[in-house]
């Protein structure tokens, strides 16, 4: 019903165009995204701020309806033929990774086409053409509608309207999972790792020269900022092999990960990824691995976890004496204590972002860390971090709680 409500018959002569409700583009005046973006940006224009906020959301895949938010607030309340064309050119229009998801593209058009029609604003005749061409690809090609797809999560610098330059600051790409329910929560894009990447971005000078360890790295976001800012080594880890596989394959894809030992050690982009199962991990698996910050997103989650979990944060944050006196000398005098990447004497910290979406299981872990005398501090509300992503409207930052975890002396 509802696709043929999109595609009405033709009416007199046959033309698709004289529909009372199409409009043919003119390409002549079509507006240049980028040179439109550019100009926005340099001149603090909060008119072009929500264009730029829709691509972005488009590039993330945010879900159709938040993208359909940010087209309405792009067109003063209703999907104008502008935002029509600008969806068209500079979102269905671009190829991260593979492309944009033939499925997901096909929706936010729909979406789209359907809005349009209701509020009885004009629909540019090109719309239904892509559309048209969406769902015959999907037809011809099943396979299309992949378990995995391209995510491209861009970071807006938080105070970009007043400044000349890019407003993105740093931008990784990701091959993230669609299925979230069938054990391949590894490879999905969590709110605490987006949290988490937002903290390291808003406090640079705590993560620059410094080597940092993160437990359960899913799809390895957290490496792209921690390398963006300047850590001196970032080790990735996680136990599950297919994640470890992806995660592998999206440091390559943002030039982050070389497998070859010796190139790491002359490359500036110093990005590890290995193998680390919790359980089976001992003291002299983890005796090698430098580190001066231990982090994490979403790793407190299931009770039968949490032991080994508290043994594993135990044995990395006892480091050593001859790294806590540099850990101490480069921490920067303006960050407050609570704050700070170190402890009381000197040793590695660890920093956890968490979504606390079972009471039992957090206070699980509560107590297991208090017997195993380490400190856990919410730092949530003196470490808040700046908003990069603003378009993500589906990102819920007042979930996520932030944890910095040390060692009792």
């Amino acid at each position: 019903c509802c696709e043929h409500r999109l595609f009405p018959s033709p009416t007199v002569g046959g033309s698709l165009a004289s529909h009372p409700r199409r409009l043919r583009k003119a390409p002549q005046i079509r507006p240049s995204c980028a040179a439109s973006m550019a100009a926005a940006a340099a001149a603090g224009d909060s008119g072009e701020q929500p264009l730029l906020h829709l691509k972005l959301a488009f590039l993330a895949l945010e879900p159709p309806a938040c993208v359909l938010t940010l087209a309405r607030k792009a067109g003063g309340g209703s999907v104008t033929p502008h935002v029509q064309n600008f969806i068209l050119e500079n979102c269905v229009g671009t190829n991260v990774g593979g492309g944009p998801d033939c499925t997901y593209v096909k929706t936010i058009l729909k979406k789209v086409i359907a809005e349009a029609e209701l509020s009885s604003d004009i629909v540019i005749d090109e719309l239904y053409e892509e559309f048209g061409r969406c769902m015959s690809s999907r037809a011809n090609n099943p396979e299309l509608s992949l378990a995995k797809i391209y995510k491209e999560i861009s970071f807006l610098s938080p105070a970009y309207e007043n400044v000349s330059s890019n407003p993105v600051s740093l931008v990784a790409r990701l091959l993230c999972s669609t299925n979230m329910l069938e054990g391949d929560t590894g490879c999905c894009l969590w709110p605490s790792s987006l949290f988490l990447s937002e903290f390291i971005l808003s406090f640079p000078e705590l993560f620059a020269k410094k080597c940092c360890f993160e437990l359960g790295s899913g799809v390895g976001l957290v490496g792209v900022c921690l390398n963006h800012v300047g850590a001196s080594k970032v080790i990735l880890t996680d136990g599950d092999a297919s994640t470890l596989t992806n995660m592998k394959a999206n440091m390559e894809m943002n030039n982050l990960h070389i497998e070859d030992s010796q190139l790491v050690k002359e490359s500036k982009n110093k990005v590890e990824c290995k193998y680390l199962s919790w359980e089976e991990a001992c003291e002299s698996d983890l005796r090698d691995y430098q580190r001066d910050i231990v982090l994490g997103a979403d790793i407190i989650y299931n009770p039968s976890c949490v032991p080994h979990l508290v043994r594993v944060l135990c044995m990395l944050l006892r480091g050593d004496d001859g790294r806590h006196e540099s850990v101490n000398a480069a921490t920067n005098g303006e960050i407050g204590d609570e704050v700070s990447g170190t402890t009381a004497t000197g040793g590695p910290v660890a920093y956890i972002a968490t979504v606390i979406r079972n009471a039992d299981t957090f206070n699980c872990f509560a107590k297991a860390a208090a017997d195993a005398k380490l400190s856990v501090v919410n730092i949530t509300s003196s470490a808040a971090p700046s908003s990069f992503l603003p378009y993500m409207i589906s990102y819920d930052r007042s979930s996520v709680q932030l944890l910095k975890i040390t060692l009792l002396s």
